[in-house]
């Protein structure tokens, strides 16, 4: 019988990504915590002003390490949960213009004749329609509220899912596991939801990541012009929007979202093109 004392100890192995995935993964498991446990992590109310308080410099006082605004609000405290609201806003519009988009292209694929080619009319002509003169149209003319703006930013990208899911789902409907699926009585419901969507469901992955940093960027460019999050709720376009009138006497107001917002997408956009090559087989 072989020693069980010389075997070779156990050893935990990390998988061989390459260093600026690992960077990536990093930077937004950080952002990630962040926003779960945001009111745990906030120093101060990210409301609270103190007039006595204003335009302190990051690391002067030990109570405000990012320092403070016009107002004297705490810079570090509306910077994290500024995070957790633009990745909210981020994560349900990706979500919603992911489940819109592949529904009406398995809806095209699946009837095709007049109905796809309504699909792909209105797909082309979101494509060529500028999304954020329409968003500006839409929230000047119904107001702003957080669910609106989700919802509006949802209808952001969906095109993109809805060709690649028509395109991928015609393509499964000529194989072999779906027309098995079919010849034995199986419901259309079934048939894209339990066989053909786990089978693209890596494509649609990444189309996901792809489309999440510039959901990331829309946001931010609307809060900017101040028809996005409004106060006193706070997001990272709105700290910049907030912040450009002060850039030469207090830049840090307006630098610190920023360096958020370019880190938090180009980590995404960096692990959406990594997962890109590695999933997609017409580039293997």
């Amino acid at each position: 019988m072989a020693d069980i004392s010389a075997q070779a100890p156990f050893r935990l192995t990390l998988p061989r990504l390459p260093w600026y995935v690992w960077a990536a993964l990093i930077w937004i498991v950080l952002v990630l915590v962040v926003a779960v446990f945001a009111p745990l992590l906030t120093p101060h109310p990210y409301t609270a002003m103190k007039l006595t308080n204003r335009f302190v410099p990051p690391f002067d006082r030990w109570t405000h390490p990012l320092g403070t605004d016009e107002l004297g609000r705490d810079v570090l405290s509306r910077l994290i949960i500024s995070v957790r609201i633009s990745l909210l806003i981020a994560f349900g519009a990706t979500l919603i213009s992911a489940v819109l988009g592949t529904t009406l292209g398995f809806l095209a694929a699946h009837f095709r004749g007049w109905v796809e080619q309504l699909v792909l009319t209105l797909a082309d002509f979101q494509a060529a329609m500028p999304f954020l003169i329409m968003a500006l149209s839409v929230l000047a003319f119904f107001g702003n509220s957080l669910p609106l703006l989700i919802g509006l930013m949802g209808l952001y990208g969906w095109e993109r899912y809805a060709r690649v899911a028509r395109g991928l789902a015609i393509s499964a409907n000529t194989q072999g596991y779906a027309t098995a699926v079919t010849q034995l009585g199986a419901a259309p419901q079934r048939i894209y939801l339990r066989h053909i969507l786990p089978n693209i469901a890596s494509t649609l992955i990444v189309s996901m990541t792809l489309v999440f940093p510039e959901v990331i960027l829309v946001e931010s460019g609307l809060s900017f012009l101040g028809l996005g999050v409004q106060p006193p709720m706070t997001s990272l376009g709105n700290m910049v929007g907030y912040g450009r009138d002060y850039i030469t006497r207090a830049p840090w107001i307006m630098l610190s979202p920023a360096v958020v917002i370019v880190l938090t997408t180009l980590a995404v956009s960096m692990l959406g093109d990594w997962l890109r090559d590695k999933l997609d087989p017409t580039l293997g």
